[in-house]
């Protein structure tokens, strides 16, 4: 909270912070592991977000990340006409473990599927959360306000 409450001091807008809460959320959903890192990092540098709170929403999500990779999978699969697969997070985390050549070479098809998937959810996800944030962060800058008006007790 104390970095949110430090960048509406600063003059950062709410709506500029839901944007990057947002991005934080959508692009941690990104259903290839090693990558949601650098997307924040250029989607960061592209769209001027804030690195540092873009990253922290990224990592906050991180379990739901984790619990939506076999459903964009899924849902890369039936967008392409594919047959579902029975996989699990330990079996992509091992194979990812092999190495990345090993892993692409066995799951390539079916992560750029989920990625495909992932294409179709984040711009909604990034909208949705956007608009549910920034009118809590609009009544933070309005408190923020009326307590500085108030004056130190």
């Amino acid at each position: 909270m104390r970095p949110l409450v430090q960048q509406l001091r600063q003059g950062t807008s709410p709506d500029k912070l839901g944007w990057t809460i947002g991005s934080g959320v959508a692009l941690g959903l990104f259903p290839i592991f090693g990558t949601r890192g650098w997307l924040c990092f250029f989607a960061g540098i592209a769209f001027k977000l804030n690195q540092p709170l873009l990253h922290t929403f990224k990592g906050l999500i991180y379990p739901l990340h984790l619990a939506t990779i076999i459903p964009f999978i899924q849902m890369g699969q039936w967008i392409y006409g594919k047959e579902p697969l029975r996989i699990s997070i330990e079996v992509l985390k091992d194979e990812f473990e092999l190495g990345f050549g090993v892993f692409l070479h066995d799951f390539g098809w079916v992560v750029l599927r989920a990625a495909t998937a992932w294409l179709l959810v984040a711009p909604v996800v990034l909208v949705v959360v956007k608009y549910l944030t920034t009118p809590a962060l609009r009544g933070l800058v309005g408190k923020l306000k009326r307590s500085k008006a108030d004056g130190p007790d």
